[in-house]
């Protein structure tokens, strides 16, 4: 490990992650609202420290290894959550207690969209700004890590793409390629991020409403400068725009990079993860459109489809923006809605979610071991498309969704601990651990009324899924620590 590089960058992450409170300064400004202060000085904050960080070993110029990723990795959300909270915490209106802060802060940051400020429509605009900010940092820092550091784990999905995909996902290393890699994929983010903006403002939204919705959409984020969320427009076109870029945003990047290189759909259509996304969404979006019709719910055919198509495509791609209140809706609705957030988007997208990818290969992993016992002697291989995936990589998802379940499990029971019902406790986690946001029971509406130590908790739920499980996981192992 090298200790001096780690704190240059971290240094640097931060020196440079000081100057994103500045826009929310200049639209406080620019509004004539109150909450121009908290980001000045929250500015010159991390700023200096950051600096202090920095200076001391500014000359490291050694390339990372691999344990000095996977600390960046965890520290990149911990450090930069933390600091995102500075502004929270000083702001005046709303007034957050520390913890409501971090929490918030977090929740932007791994773009879990989980929120304890109530009251929203009466928030400065420097605030709403910044919450929207946030996730869309976030979004692309996932993008990132999922292309340099997760494939070196084994189980970060991405490597399923070395050997077909798209140039930037070939390497698995942290050399220049990866800056290459970073700089396409930015370029594609930013891309979606002012086209759906765009989209937005001729929806109807007014300007500073079509950037905002554009940063949580993209991100997959689902904050809202509204307490209605998406429901506030009441616009069906509106409603259609962000389905269009929820989709695209719960994509494999490196697909998108592979399409616009090609100036091809065929990359789409061949890609067996993306036909399994969209053929999920697609039969939950059937099923949750014919309950909801045959129940009577909304008592028309056209407001079901509306919005039984507009909340399977939100929750299942783990955004969580809401047109109404789908927790209160009949049956085992709300349980499924829930459920599909388990399978999230595709690798290297920026959905939360255990992954397609991994569904479908412990899915065909559960066949194989059904054809084994019937033909006991029998070879029988696993694929992607057309391509055997090998026996490693399965141990390896495997491996990952026992880590996955493990966690869960003892986060929830601490959560029931801290005195939240069942119900309640498994939806916060379910939530978070899966970077969707709203959840069932006291969190459906937001997670303003849990007890302080239950949000420290599901802070600790939100980094564990955004860093999908193994990435914390390795740095309380023996074997990392040593030489």
């Amino acid at each position: 490990m090298q200790p001096k590089v780690i704190q240059r960058i971290l240094g640097l992450l931060l020196a440079v992650f000081s100057f994103t409170f500045l826009p929310p300064a200049f639209v406080g400004w620019y509004y004539g609202d109150i909450g121009v202060r908290p980001f000045l000085e929250g500015f010159l904050a991390v700023l200096i420290i950051g600096l202090v960080l920095w200076w001391p070993a500014r000359r490291e110029r050694r390339d990372l290894k691999l344990r000095d990723g996977f600390i960046v990795a965890v520290s990149f959300w911990l450090v930069l959550g933390l600091a995102g909270a500075i502004p929270l915490a000083l702001a005046a209106h709303p007034h957050l207690s520390i913890t409501d802060a971090v929490f918030e802060s977090i929740s932007g940051l791994t773009t879990t969209g989980a929120t304890v400020i109530v009251g929203l429509d009466a928030l400065p605009k420097s605030i709403l700004f910044y919450r929207q900010e946030l996730e869309w940092l976030g979004g692309m820092g996932i993008i990132v890590l999922a292309v340099a550091v997760l494939p070196m784990l084994g189980v970060g999905g991405m490597q399923l793409y070395r050997a077909e995909a798209p140039g930037p996902v070939k390497d698995a290393k942290l050399t220049p390629r990866i800056a290459e890699t970073a700089k396409a994929l930015w370029y594609i983010y930013l891309g979606l991020t002012i086209v759906c903006a765009l989209a937005y403002w001729l929806s109807g939204m007014d300007v500073f409403d079509a950037v905002s919705y554009s940063f949580a959409t993209v991100s997959l984020g689902g904050f809202a400068p509204h307490d209605a969320s998406m429901g506030y427009f009441n616009s069906p076109l509106i409603e259609s725009v962000a389905i269009i870029f929820m989709l695209l945003g719960g994509v494999n990047f490196s697909l998108h990079y592979y399409a616009l290189s090609r100036r091809s759909l065929m990359p789409y259509r061949d890609d067996a993860e993306f036909r399994t996304y969209i053929s999920v969404l697609g039969l939950l979006a059937l099923i949750a459109v014919s309950y909801l019709y045959f129940t009577r719910y909304f008592g028309n055919f056209g407001e079901d489809l509306r919005q039984g198509l507009f909340q399977v495509v939100s929750i299942g791609t783990t955004t969580g923006f809401t047109t109404t209140s789908f927790h209160h809706w009949p049956g085992f609705l709300p349980a499924l809605l829930l459920f599909a957030s388990f399978i999230g988007g595709c690798a290297g997208s920026t959905g939360g979610g255990i992954k397609v990818v991994r569904f479908v290969l412990l899915f065909k992993q559960g066949m194989r071991e059904l054809h084994r016992l019937i033909h006991p002697n029998g070879e029988f291989t696993v694929k992607i498309g057309r391509r055997p995936v090998d026996d490693r990589i399965i141990d390896a998802v495997w491996g990952f969704f026992a880590a996955y379940v493990a966690t869960f499990s003892l986060i929830m029971l601490a959560l029931m601990a801290t005195g939240l019902n069942q119900l309640t406790a498994f939806s916060a986690v379910a939530a978070c651990m899966n970077n969707l946001g709203p959840g069932l029971g006291a969190v459906g509406e937001n997670y303003a009324h849990i007890n302080p130590a239950a949000k420290w908790l599901l802070c600790l739920a939100m980094l564990f899924g955004r860093l999908e499980v193994f990435t914390p996981l390795v740095l309380f192992t023996p074997g990392f620590w040593r030489r």
